[in-house]
């Protein structure tokens, strides 16, 4: 692709919808193109490679101020990647804490679902649970954010 492509056709090849890609502008994640006679936005291919780098990187959880080290090391590509390693290390260590953590979450929910004897609300298990704090087994692992 070359010089002039538009918002629309960028936001399509990217995956990335059309605000979002002005939100990043917005907080210089990707600068701001040039505009043309009609003062519409004109990219070009390397805008749109980095909206890929961007769209991709949400997609694997990574937070904005990640993403801006991220690119800010892709335009330095002579300098050594051990920034980026620990970026990525750090967000597998938390993305292995998230699944432990909704995988306790899918263990309790399993036992108050199960523990249900479908039967009336006063001998409900779920509602009994929900209820009391002291019974959820997740909770006592995980204690409630305040």
């Amino acid at each position: 692709m070359s010089q002039g492509i538009t918002i629309g056709n960028v936001s399509s090849a990217s995956g990335v919808k059309v605000p979002t890609i002005r939100y990043y502008e917005q907080i210089g994640l990707l600068p701001s193109p040039p505009r043309t006679e009609g003062n519409r936005r004109s990219y070009d291919a390397t805008d749109l490679e980095r909206l890929t780098f961007i769209r991709h990187s949400r997609e694997l959880g990574f937070e904005i101020d990640e993403i801006r080290t991220l690119l800010s090391l892709q335009d330095q590509p002579n300098v050594s990647c051990e920034e980026a390693d620990q970026i990525a290390s750090k967000h597998l260590v938390d993305v292995k804490q998230k699944i432990a953590s909704l995988t306790a979450l899918q263990h309790e929910l399993e036992r108050m679902v199960e523990g249900c004897s479908h039967g009336r609300v006063e001998t409900c298990k779920v509602i009994d649970i929900l209820a009391d704090h002291g019974k959820c087994r997740f909770h006592a692992d995980h204690p409630p954010h305040l």
